[in-house]
């Protein structure tokens, strides 16, 4: 084994990754200071729904394009092949039932918060439940995926790993805070096109280092890299077509189809057509990202074959592997290592800046103005921004708790996906059926979460008791999902062929991260269902009883 190899970023680098900082920032004070001035809360919180279908779609892209994403895919196509594309077979029903069931509900109800929609549906206790269930995922999870991608950053390059955190959250809160959610929207724009430049850049040279696609594709094929349709229809399996394919769908309608920070984006459009569109643009661009990461990959896999820096020891984990291989690639090409990690960041800053947006407006809408209802529009919009100023501090509380959590980080990670699952669930509970009451839709959430944190819990803790064997696979760790994504993070992995099939409450710990979302969605909308028919028939008993006795 080697020791850590550490690269350096050049002047030129950091000029570039400055760059995207300051424009970021300008983007904020221009809807700071330009058209309404972000005077009322329907134009800071929702952009006066006033906004078209192109950067609605590329805010959507934005935000599912995290900076865990942009490192974890080509990882993954490199170590284990492009089983992982199935997974754009997913977005098909993953956007078309969003587009033609949640929006079409959410838009004409004219909802700020999604979480009203549970008022209206079950009763006030229902819709607080949601709320904070929504806060508790944002919170735990926008603190980590600001300081990983930086921790990744600061192994590889030495980039100082707190001015990096600093730097990104700082701006991120000003231009949330002062630009409301049209200046969120318009920056991710900007960023979606940094993030493919980056990606592409690496390609291109890559590819060209590497002698041609065709050799790319060659050393592919040789070393196993390119799979086929696997149709095994075992739960267990980390990645197969029906994991990937079937699975993948409610993991896309827990993140395009009831999650705050993207159908608040629809909610900023103009009419209902254009936020259905936005779904329909921002499909063939999510192909486009996913066959970026998986080519990505494969170009990694024909520089370094089988003799990857992660066995070298020149690399801790997979994702400092990415960073490694890009630092490599443009080592006699400076500035371009620092577009790639201006694409990283930018990854980071869509998320995050979503994540303040979607929590100020959930906070405000859902938790004070009920109490507040004779509350000023100017009182409302001050809040609303000092909200999203507080959020931005919070965040970088909690990447100072990443920071210490070490081995517990994929576990924050982790938390993420476990609470998307039961939100869609408590969703589907009230739109598909109408006998539910709000008894069931509370009772169910709860056993949703229950069983999403003792299933993926149990996981976690089944991993980190076995030593590590075999190539690094992970047949149970939670993604990162959200925004925002598919790809997993790994870390604490065993290798499949390495034990036996597990068998009663092991099985469960070993199901196949993608199947998360159904399972737990699955669990809110039976209990839901069961509670709701038994407290229905309890209280016609009783109803029955007393007609009797008087």
């Amino acid at each position: 084994m080697g020791e850590v190899v550490q690269m350096h970023f050049t002047t030129v680098d950091y000029v570039i990754f400055a760059l995207l900082l300051v424009a970021s920032a300008g983007i904020g004070l221009f809807y700071a200071f330009s058209g309404g001035r972000q005077r009322t809360t329907q134009e800071f919180l929702m952009a006066d729904r006033s906004m078209s279908c192109l950067p609605v779609s590329l805010s959507l892209l934005a935000t599912f394009q995290s900076a865990v994403a942009i490192l974890g895919a080509p990882s993954e196509v490199y170590s284990f092949g492009t089983q992982y594309w199935f997974l754009g077979c997913s977005y098909f029903l993953g956007l078309l039932i969003p587009a033609h069931v949640f929006i079409p509900i959410f838009y004409r109800l004219r909802l700020s918060s999604t979480y009203e929609y549970l008022e209206l549906r079950f009763n006030k206790t229902v819709r607080i439940c949601g709320t904070a269930t929504f806060i508790f995922q944002m919170v735990i999870y926008m603190g980590v995926v600001l300081y990983a991608p930086a921790l990744a950053l600061n192994a590889v390059t030495g980039f100082d790993l707190w001015g990096a955190v600093l730097a990104m959250g700082l701006v991120c809160t000003l231009y949330t805070a002062l630009g409301g959610l049209k200046a969120v929207i318009w920056t991710d724009v900007f960023q979606t096109v940094v993030m493919f430049a980056g990606q592409l850049a690496v390609i291109v040279v890559g590819t060209s280092q590497a002698g041609g696609i065709a050799e790319v594709w060659r050393k592919a094929v040789n070393g196993s890299r390119i799979a086929g349709l696997d149709l095994n229809p075992d739960p267990l399996q980390r990645h197969t077509f029906w994991t990937l394919g079937v699975g993948g769908v409610f993991l896309m309608l827990a993140l395009y189809g009831v999650n705050q920070a993207q159908v608040q984006r629809y909610l900023s459009s103009r009419t209902e057509k254009e936020a259905v569109m936005s779904c329909y643009v921002v499909f063939p661009c999510q192909q486009i990202v996913l066959c970026l990461g998986c080519l990505m990959g494969l170009v990694m896999f024909a520089r370094y074959g089988e003799d990857s820096p992660l066995d070298k020891g020149y690399v801790k984990s997979n994702d400092q592997m990415v960073l490694y291989f890009v630092m490599d690639v443009f080592r006699e090409l400076p500035g371009l290592t620092g577009l790639f990690v201006a694409c990283l960041f930018s990854g980071a800053l869509s998320t995050i800046s979503s994540a303040f947006n979607s929590l100020a407006t959930v906070t405000m809408e859902d938790l004070i103005k009920p109490h507040f209802p004779n509350m000023t529009e100017t009182k409302a919009t001050l809040l609303s921004k000092g909200l999203a100023l507080a959020y931005g501090l919070v965040c970088l509380v909690m990447a100072y708790v990443a920071s210490i959590m070490g081995s517990l980080l994929q576990a924050a990670f982790s938390i993420f996906g476990m609470v998307g699952g039961p939100l869609l669930g408590l969703f589907c509970l009230g739109i598909f059926f109408p006998w539910a009451n709000s008894i069931g839709a509370v009772v169910g959430l709860a056993a949703g979460l229950a069983m999403a944190f003792w299933v993926g819990i149990g996981s976690f803790v089944m991993r980190i008791s076995r030593p590590l064997v075999g190539p690094n696979l992970n047949t149970t760790a939670l993604p990162p999902f959200d925004n925002m994504t598919t790809t997993v993070l790994t870390s604490l992995v065993t290798s499949p062929t390495a034990k036996p099939r597990p068998t009663g409450v092991e099985a469960l710990y070993s199901l196949s991260y993608m199947w998360y979302s159904a399972h737990n969605s699955a669990t809110v909308v039976v209990v839901g269902l069961l509670v709701s028919l038994l407290t229905d028939y309890s209280s016609t008993l009783l109803t029955a009883c007393k007609g009797v006795t008087s």
